[in-house]
């Protein structure tokens, strides 16, 4: 078993031209996936916006990405970004999940998402925005 850790940046509005950009600067593949993609609307404005985006290159380089949702506050100067820790297994990701969560508060409880089977963010007891996830294939663009 292994995980990878990912810097996450978190944007509103500029995630996908952001990604453009580090893709055009490092070289990689670009995958980009809306909340529409992943029937997750819930307010008309968040339709097009990333809800999980990256750029993987084959030189190393890599960055995921997201847009913040309407309801939730953005500061870019607050939440700039999140550690993303992604496996494939996810017995390992929930024993990570029930690690962080001593004393953390919970964003989004670890459950299904519309890109993985399981999914979650929480801010550990020190402030630290981690979000966890089951990486799978996926086409989305």
């Amino acid at each position: 078993m292994s995980i990878t850790t990912t810097v996450h940046l978190n944007f509103r509005d500029s995630a996908r031209p952001a990604l453009e950009f580090y893709q055009s600067v490092f070289g990689g593949h670009l995958v980009a996936f809306t909340n529409a993609d992943a029937q997750q609307v819930q307010h008309p404005a968040d339709a097009d916006r990333i809800s999980w985006g990256e750029v993987r290159a084959a030189n190393g380089f890599h960055v995921m990405a997201y847009d913040v949702r309407e309801e939730q506050a953005y500061d870019a100067g607050d939440r700039a970004f999140f550690v993303s820790v992604r496996g494939e297994d996810a017995g390992e990701i929930t024993t990570y999940w029930k690690g962080l969560s001593d004393g953390a508060t919970v964003i989004e409880d670890l459950g299904p998402a519309g890109w993985t089977p399981l999914y979650g963010m929480l801010r550990d007891r020190f402030g630290v925005t981690w979000v966890l996830d089951v990486a799978v294939a996926y086409n989305a663009g």
